[in-house]
């Protein structure tokens, strides 16, 4: 059976007889390991479509315990993204984060369009690339159904004094239960967030990132929410250590 689809590479690797395994992101299948023969060294539009940071459509035939790539067509090829080098760090991150988070055979269609998105708005983007880095990842939080809860206290429900944002309790948490959690010793993923954490998150999921265009975190600010959502993903997605990850860390 043959399977079509939209579709981005996430990574390949060789394997014997010239042939490579690839591990494709399509939206209508979701994350799906195949193997595959085609060329990706010619100039054709085929082996532009194996390449990174190319969106393309793809014809998979499945068997009954394999899948193999027969087919490839370059829709769209975000190529200013690879002649740049920041730009190629932050978009690797981002496709090896996505590729830890989204499942095998669960098609993810919103994490699709939304990773599309975030290649193109990148390939425009002159500078403070981190900004957008961090609405995708809040926007990503959501659609995987693990936003934090801003709106009350994560532990007693209270909406007062909500100047803390714990990681293990999911969300902002006021000052009469930090005091209790620090009594108890149990402090140690709870950052305090008087830089306007709570807008920001709000504003980075309510808005498309077409509307990112001109929108740049100051430096200290994009830190300090880059570390809260790195411990915030580590903690509830399970996400290890990422291997572009370090480069990211200098970054911002």
């Amino acid at each position: 059976m043959y399977l079509n689809s939209e579709g981005i590479i996430f990574r390949q690797t060789r394997a014997t007889g010239g042939r490579r395994m690839i591990l494709l992101f399509t939206k209508k299948y979701g994350k799906i390991s195949a193997g595959s023969s085609m060329n990706e060294k010619s100039k054709s539009r085929t082996s532009l479509a194996l390449r990174p940071f190319t969106y393309g459509s793809y014809q998979i035939f499945q068997g009954r315990n394999y899948y193999n790539l027969d087919r490839a067509d370059t829709i769209k090829s975000f190529y200013g993204i690879g002649e740049d080098l920041d730009k190629y760090m932050y978009a690797s991150y981002v496709l090896e984060l996505t590729e830890k988070l989204v499942p095998e055979e669960l098609p993810q269609p919103a994490v699709f369009d939304l990773l599309i998105q975030f290649l193109g708005e990148l390939e425009q983007r002159s500078r403070k690339h981190e900004t957008l880095v961090l609405a995708y990842e809040i926007k990503l939080l959501r659609i995987l159904g693990f936003f934090p809860e801003l709106k009350v206290c994560a532990r007693c429900g209270s909406t007062e004094d909500l100047d803390y944002f714990g990681i293990r309790e999911g969300g902002m948490l006021c000052g009469n239960c930090v005091e209790k959690l620090k009594s108890e010793g149990e402090d140690s993923l709870i950052y305090e967030t008087k830089f306007g954490i709570v807008d920001i998150l709000n504003y980075f999921v309510t808005n498309p990132l077409t509307a990112f265009g001109k929108i740049a975190l100051d430096d200290d600010v994009a830190g300090r929410l880059k570390v809260i959502i790195r411990d915030y993903m580590s903690y509830h997605l399970d996400v290890g250590n990422l291997k572009s990850e370090t480069i990211l860390t200098k970054k911002i």
